[in-house]
């Protein structure tokens, strides 16, 4: 589907997009991908050239065409929303830019370009779509960071007021450990999109800086360092997520001993009396306490004197 602006009716009645200053292609079909490069006399990337990880393929010029490319997170809302590509075709007088998902930050644009005619123009508008790629990339930390808070709260604190119940607390630590393990899953996405961003913004400030109005490259160096901080907070949340995850594999680990050490104190409190009730159980007729008048009972406190004495040991000890 082909988007152009300021006029979308021109592409709706076969006219040329000549004259609009952004081309937004989203899943284009090869007639529609023949027809802006016989437009503009440009490559338009395809699906498979967005994905390629060298930077000599992200980032190129040719002539005074860049071409740029980097992925960028689709739907923050959405935990299982795979990332997306978006490539972009810079020149002084148009923009186009090629993606085969729906990005957020593009509806936001186009509602910025309709209030604001001032931000319509080939680089305008390219920095504009890096701004709110910015803005939507520290909505997402924010809203990563409060949940990592919120478990974080209930692994340290809320685990006090838990129940002892063993089926709650082992389900309550899976919960959490998923919870972290997606949002691990989702920091490194947003570890991409931000190192793709500050690449762009750094090759376009140095290779189209004869071109670039000097408020763009004003506008550009801000949104440089915003990467730049959001960058520091990704990397404090991504520690903050290994450290998560270290603790509860580490209460996982405490509840598995505990576990374990009832099962050996129950295995090691039973072991002295099925030892006393299967000697008596012989009954060999040389066995003295077979003819007592009170041997039975002999039998049945000796079990119970068995049975106590290793659980007020390990009592004494600290160990239940």
């Amino acid at each position: 589907m082909i988007r152009s602006f300021p006029g979308a009716a021109s592409a709706a009645h076969g006219e040329t997009l000549g004259r609009d200053f952004w081309i937004d292609l989203t899943q284009p079909t090869p007639q529609e991908i023949a027809r802006v490069e016989s437009d503009f006399n440009v490559r338009v990337p395809t699906a498979a050239q967005l994905q390629e990880i060298e930077s000599s393929s992200r980032l190129r010029t040719d002539g005074r065409v860049m071409y740029l490319s980097m992925p960028l997170i689709a739907h923050g809302e959405q935990a299982d929303a795979a990332p997306g590509f978006i490539g972009f075709v810079l020149t002084a007088e148009v923009l186009i830019t090629v993606r085969y998902s729906e990005l957020h930050p593009f509806a936001e644009v186009r509602t910025r370009l309709e209030q604001d005619p001032k931000q319509r123009g080939s680089t305008t508008t390219f920095t504009v779509l890096l701004e709110a790629m910015v803005d939507f990339a520290a909505d997402f930390l924010e809203v990563l960071g409060g949940k990592l808070g919120a478990t974080s709260r209930q692994v340290f604190r809320g685990r006090a007021q838990e129940s002892r119940q063993v089926k709650r607390t082992t389900r309550l630590l899976r919960e959490m450990l998923t919870v972290v393990g997606d949002a691990g899953e989702r920091l490194s996405q947003i570890r991409e999109s931000l190192l793709g961003l500050q690449r762009i913004i750094v090759f376009t400030s140095d290779t189209a800086c004869d071109w670039l109005l000097p408020e763009i490259q004003t506008r550009l160096k801000t949104v440089r360092r915003d990467v730049s901080s959001l960058t520091d907070f990704e990397t404090h949340l991504s520690g903050k997520v290994q450290f998560l995850l270290d603790a509860i594999l580490g209460f996982i680990n405490t509840e598995q001993n505990e576990i374990f050490k009832v099962l050996t104190i129950v295995s090691v409190v039973g072991i002295p009396p099925t030892l006393i009730a299967s000697m008596y159980g012989m009954n060999f007729h040389n066995m003295p306490e077979l003819s007592w008048h009170w041997g039975y009972q002999y039998g049945l406190a000796l079990i119970v004197a068995s049975t106590v004495t290793p659980i007020l040991w390990f009592k004494w000890r600290g160990w239940w």
